[in-house]
């Protein structure tokens, strides 16, 4: 069983970045996990932000692509999105999402807040 903790979030100003990091609390080895983050703004629903297929595929929300970018470290057993030129609408809490077979698990979430 996973306890995935995501770390990395903060306050940046509009056009800074920032990475958050996705690991498994007891260092469990994410490898063969399909790795996703996502991000839920107040009254809004979860929505996907990027996707990590365990094969090595990456995918992107149409708001993440070309500025956010999904990557993994095997070494470190993280799995990392790095996002640039960030603006106020990216501000929210960012989960990260493991899943295998069929087993699913979440983070915490870590919270981004884009302002002046």
């Amino acid at each position: 069983q996973l306890h995935l903790v995501e770390s990395g979030g903060g306050l940046v100003q509009p056009g800074g970045s920032l990475r958050l990091s996705c690991a498994d609390s007891k260092a469990t080895s994410l490898s063969f996990y399909t790795v996703k983050w996502y991000r839920q703004s107040p009254g809004e629903q979860r929505e996907l932000v990027a996707g990590s297929g365990s094969g090595g595929s990456t995918d992107y929300a149409h708001f993440a692509r070309d500025r956010f970018t999904i990557s993994r470290d095997p070494a470190k057993k993280t799995v990392y999105l790095q996002m640039d030129e960030l603006n106020p609408e990216n501000t929210a809490a960012y989960y990260c999402n493991a899943v295998i077979g069929d087993f699913t698990y979440w983070g915490q979430g870590t919270q981004v807040t884009v302002s002046p």
